[in-house]
């Protein structure tokens, strides 16, 4: 602004910092903003490039201004054009040092920001409590609508005979894998007392009874063939016979004993028992 406007100023009662209002006399367009230095020649201000982009003025155009009194701002809405800000690792700290070059916001502005030389620009959808706040010393709170690129995702319409044929597939694929399973268990069932016995003594499992040889293959010496009606005396002959008849007794005990053993021992019989139980 010109040196002229300071003294103007300086003789009235303003409060600081100095805010004024701007219009475009011809459009209507309406913003706000603060006075950076008063060096600017007789009859001419300069702004922003994106200030005049808002207000809709060419240079060379007629502008009004006036001093003005802004309440401080208590929330604030923002738009970006771009969902490129969400990808910034921190939003909040980059508004909060980004505004402090702002003395003052005005509802249907478009503020341009600069960060890690990419500009991004971000609509001022609503200010509280008045279309226009002073920022200044002000504690905001900072609400984001959505960017003006984004769009939700589209949800597919659910064909009711696509969900039949789902159901039909999935009840189809658990009675498979049900039956799977109860084969696969089944199969793992605990059997008890397989394998092959065998005993201490190193004798067969099952031994066949043995033979009972006749006394006479057992005698060392036969008994005398007594051919019907003769009579045979002598001791040698009664005591050879009886030593065969005594032979084969013994003989017929000691088998006897093997095959009961044989029938008492039965490997792996009784009661069968799972660890798991």
């Amino acid at each position: 602004m010109p040196p002229s406007a300071l003294s103007r100023l300086i003789s009235q009662e303003i409060e600081y910092p100095m805010l004024f209002q701007l219009q475009n006399t011809i459009t209507g367009c309406i913003s706000h903003c603060r006075v950076l230095e008063f060096v600017a020649e007789e009859g001419i201000i300069y702004m922003p490039l994106w200030m005049m982009e808002n207000m809709l003025l060419q240079p060379g155009d007629i502008v009004k201004l006036k001093h003005t009194t802004l309440p401080k701002g208590t929330s604030l809405k923002l738009q970006p054009h771009t969902k490129n800000l969400l990808d910034i690792s921190s939003p909040k700290a980059f508004l909060e040092v980004s505004l402090r070059n702002f003395s003052c916001l005005t509802t249907g502005d478009t503020i341009k920001l600069d960060y890690n030389n990419t500009i991004y620009c971000i609509n001022i959808v609503e200010t509280k409590p008045e279309s226009a706040i002073s920022v200044f010393d002000a504690d905001l709170e900072v609400d984001f609508a959505p960017p003006l690129d984004y769009k939700e995702p589209e949800r597919l319409p659910l064909n009711r005979a696509n969900i039949c044929t789902n159901a039909t597939s999935a009840r189809s694929t658990r009675e498979t894998t049900t039956s799977t399973e109860h084969e696969e268990k089944s199969q793992c069932r605990f059997t008890a007392f397989t394998g092959v016995g065998r005993r201490l003594n190193g004798k067969p499992v099952s031994p066949k009874s043995p033979k009972v040889k006749s006394a006479r293959s057992r005698s060392p010496s036969r008994a005398p063939i007594r051919k019907p009606g003769k009579l045979v005396f002598g001791d040698n002959a009664y005591q050879t016979h009886a030593v065969a008849m005594e032979s084969g007794k013994v003989a017929a005990q000691k088998s006897e004993k093997e095959s009961e053993e044989a029938e008492k021992f039965k490997p792996f019989t009784g009661k069968k028992y799972s660890l798991k139980d």
